[in-house]
Order: structure tokens, then C-alpha cells, then sequence
């Protein structure tokens, strides 16, 4: 039990201070920034991939077998990131804005940025109670996406009209609600013995819906040749990754 508090906490920890990210934008040019944010969500949209086609599905199939229980559960992990993302005012901008925004969009980023890490803390704890190598493959395909997605965060902060200190301040309290995500869960898995089970296919689930729904459609914005083959590249070398992580 206390190596799972650890691991749990270790990997929220690393997560919530990669909000801080944004101070990367303080030295690098616009024009550069939007071209690394652009091959980051590809590598993240690979990473998320791969934690759910590599890590997270075949893990629970080998625990449950492939019932209809966990492809429902798959579809319920898409279903309910659709619902977050539309109805909720989850923001998953990961392309900094150039454009003026208005306090409001700065606070409803913020709102949907604390759910989204509330969430995640949820997935990673969820992750560790089954097993601490899935726990780790979790924790790396959420910082994977986490870095493009705090940098955008940064930026709409910004364009609220928020000064950088404050945009920095703001977005790394809303990381910290990662740890009362995880400290649920691992409360309630503790108690439930076929929690982390449920939780497990919904996760999968939820990185496909990102990967595919929301990551992926912002690198088919630009049709550039060069561009298109980089992000191919970053989507293949995040699955390359996880690849190489289920075999340490």
C-alpha cells in the first residue's frame, strides 16, 4: 500500500510542476514556440496512443479477459471525455492563441484546467492500484500531453489579460488538484476491490478520445509536406516509446 502512495505521489508531483512550463515562453519566439508545441501534441497523440493500445487495454484484458464489461467501459471513457470537453468547458487548446481574449475565457480555462487535473490524478492513481509498471506507463503518456497542454494554458491565461507571474501562480494551483483526484481514489480503490479495474478501460478510453478527437485534428490544420511528415514522426516516435517502456 505504501509503495503505491509513493509512486502516486511522486508522478502528481512531477505532473503539477510541469504547469510552471509556461516560463519557457518568456525566451522562446512565437514562431518557434507554436513549431515545438506542434511536434509535441504529435508526440503526444502518440504516447496516448500507445499507453492505451499498448499498456492499459491489453493490461485489463489479461486481468478480466476481453468481456463486454471492458470495451463498455472503453466506450464510457470516450463518451464522458466528449461530454467534459463539450459541455463542461474543458479547453483543449494546444496551439497558443494569437488572438485577445477577455478575463472570462481566462477563468472558465482555469475552472476547466483544475477538472482536467482532478482527472487526471484520478487515471494515475487508478493506474498504480493495479499494478506500479502501469502506473508508471500512465504517468508518462499524461506528462506527454501535459507539456503542449499546460504551454496553451499559459498562453490563454495570458491573453486574458493575467501578468505572467500570475498565469504561472494560477496554473499551478490548478495542477495541484491532481492530488485530491488521486487521494479519492486511492481512498475508494483501497475499499473497492474491483475499482482500479473500472478505471483502467475508462483511462484507455480516454486517451483515445484525446489522441484522436482533440490532439490530432490540430496537426491537420496545416497540409505542409515537411510539417506532415514531422508530426507523423512524433506521433510514431511517442508510440515507439511506450513500446520501448512495456519491455524494461
Amino acid at each position: 500500500m505504501t509503495i503505491v502512495y509513493i509512486y502516486t505521489l511522486g508522478s502528481i508531483i512531477i505532473i503539477s510542476l510541469l504547469s510552471l512550463i509556461g516560463a519557457v515562453t518568456f525566451v522562446i519566439s512565437k514562431t518557434k514556440l507554436k513549431k515545438i508545441t506542434l511536434f509535441l501534441v504529435s508526440l503526444s497523440a502518440g504516447t496516448l496512443l500507445g499507453g492505451a493500445f499498448l499498456h492499459l487495454i491489453p493490461e485489463i484484458i489479461e486481468e478480466k479477459g476481453s468481456s463486454q464489461s471492458v470495451w463498455f467501459m472503453v466506450l464510457a471513457g470516450i463518451i464522458i471525455f466528449f461530454i467534459l470537453e463539450k459541455f463542461i468547458f474543458w479547453r483543449h487548446c494546444h496551439i497558443p492563441t494569437s488572438k485577445d481574449h477577455h478575463h472570462p475565457l481566462g477563468t472558465m480555462n482555469l475552472i476547466g484546467d483544475g477538472l482536467h487535473n482532478f482527472i487526471d490524478g484520478m487515471l494515475i492513481a487508478g493506474s498504480f492500484l493495479l499494478n506500479i509498471p502501469l502506473g508508471i506507463a500512465t504517468s508518462v503518456a499524461v506528462i506527454a500531453h501535459e507539456i503542449p497542454q499546460e504551454i496553451a494554458d499559459f498562453g490563454v491565461l495570458i491573453h486574458a489579460g493575467f501578468s505572467r507571474a500570475r498565469a504561472l501562480f494560477l496554473n499551478f494551483l490548478t495542477a495541484l488538484t491532481a492530488i485530491l483526484g488521486a487521494a479519492i481514489t486511492l481512498i475508494i480503490g483501497f475499499q473497492l476491490e474491483n475499482f482500479s479495474l473500472l478505471i483502467i478501460p475508462f483511462t484507455a478510453g480516454g486517451f483515445i478520445y484525446i489522441a484522436t478527437a482533440d490532439l490530432i485534428p490540430e496537426l491537420k490544420k496545416d497540409p505542409n509536406l515537411i510539417k506532415s511528415l514531422s508530426q507523423l514522426f512524433g506521433i510514431l516516435l511517442g508510440i515507439c516509446f511506450m513500446l520501448g517502456i512495456k519491455f524494461i
